[in-house]
């Protein structure tokens, strides 16, 4: 097999991405890995390619945040050249296809429509989405979303559309009503047998209000909970090392024990 020439870096976006087409336009036709891939063997390796973006987000590591958005770039070149091979689409209707979508969804930028806030932005948005054919404002929220992630974009979608809260101490007061209904109903002090699915769904709720004072007060949850999932695990893990080094397993210490290096990992 002859040596291809190695496009030369581009200067310009558009000549960048012509770059990444041409790359993977050899790849496809000439690499054994490139040339068996499909849609559905593609899909789980783009899902770890954003989790890996969105890591990096939290991390706040622009370096590979730049690297991660190559890779999700090209994911999308390569569902786009595959879907051009059976003359379905081609990486130029995906790009015409999104810009006429913002068009449309943008009559504020691109007609005459006037708007005062976000709020009208995204109540225009969810209008036009409906215009267009969604039967329902919820349509757009896809299904094998991450139930935390589903819940906030749920409460989003109906706020597009005005069925809100009035205010956040109406949301809070929910939260605690939400609470005590849980508590009153599964306290841990009594002993009594549990129905778990009642339980189950009591305690999504407590969620759910969570979630939506969360957006009220402009938390992102999943960020949130993110974040403290990386807190724990450094404090954890700095636990593990302060036992190592003083010759102890987790197992054989007590919770005191355990509690002063968690403690020192809190004040890093």
């Amino acid at each position: 097999m002859p040596n291809n020439p190695i496009p030369a870096s581009a200067n310009n976006p558009a000549d960048a991405f012509t770059r990444l087409l041409t790359v993977l336009d050899t790849l496809r036709t000439q690499c054994p890995w490139d040339k068996k891939q499909t849609m559905e063997t593609l899909r789980h390796l783009t899902i770890e390619e954003i989790y890996e973006l969105s890591d990096a987000i939290l991390e706040g590591d622009l370096d590979e945040i730049k690297k991660e958005l190559g890779d999700v770039m090209m994911h999308l070149v390569f569902y786009s050249r595959i879907a051009s091979e059976t003359n379905d689409f081609n990486i130029t209707d995906v790009l015409n296809g999104v810009c006429d979508k913002l068009v449309n969804r943008h009559p504020h930028i691109y007609g005459d429509v006037e708007v005062q806030n976000e709020e009208d932005v995204k109540r225009n948005w969810e209008q036009i989405k409906l215009k267009e054919g969604n039967k329902s404002v919820l349509a757009g929220v896809p299904s094998s979303l991450p139930a935390l992630v589903k819940a906030a974009r749920i409460q989003e979608k109906a706020r597009g559309v005005g069925f809100d809260w009035e205010d956040k101490n109406q949301v809070w007061e929910k939260v605690e009503e939400e609470l005590q209904e849980f508590k009153t109903e599964f306290n841990v002090a009594d002993n009594t047998a549990i129905d778990i699915e009642k339980a189950e769904s009591e305690f999504g709720d407590v969620l759910f209000s969570l979630i939506n004072y969360a957006r009220f007060i402009n938390i992102n949850p999943e960020n949130a909970l993110e974040k403290t999932n990386k807190k724990f695990i450094k404090r954890f893990q700095y636990l593990e090392t302060k036992a190592k080094e003083n010759g102890k397993a987790l197992a054989d210490m007590t919770l005191a024990e355990m509690d002063v290096y968690w403690n020192e990992a809190k004040k890093i």
